[in-house]
């Protein structure tokens, strides 16, 4: 399982709160494994340089046809920045139809508390999906 493991585009230090986002998504076939991989590695790059973005894991699943995210942000807002800005934007629009199935949930935490757990992320997506 490729994991690119928590990095902290900017310090969380001086902030009381943290928005966090987990998402899971499922291509439908085995050959758009690949593509939604680089496309992920493209959104990487990005979040290492959004403004308001504390931090951010990825796990690859290929062989389940599964990624997952994980990130923390100072505000919605800046995470709706960051959605909607390119190259993350392109993305979005190129992958949806090969997309079977996604799944995101939010919540927000003490900014002390991250980095924020897979396993945690992990609970809670399993939880909206029941």
């Amino acid at each position: 399982m490729p994991t690119l493991p928590w990095t902290t585009p900017h310090s969380p230090e001086g902030h009381e709160t943290a928005l966090i986002m987990a998402s899971r998504f499922e291509v439908r076939s085995f050959k758009d494994v690949p593509r939604f991989f680089l496309n992920s590695l493209a959104a990487w790059r990005q979040v290492r340089k959004a403004p308001g973005a504390f931090g951010a894991s990825l796990v690859a699943r290929p062989f389940k046809r599964t990624f997952q995210t994980l990130s923390a942000w100072e505000s919605r807002e800046h995470l709706m920045a960051f959605v909607n800005t390119e190259p993350h934007r392109a993305i979005m629009k190129a992958m949806r139809p090969t997309m079977s199935d996604s799944a995101f949930v939010f919540w927000n935490v003490s900014a002390t508390d991250l980095p924020i757990t897979w396993a945690e992320a992990e609970r809670r997506l399993d939880e909206q999906q029941a």
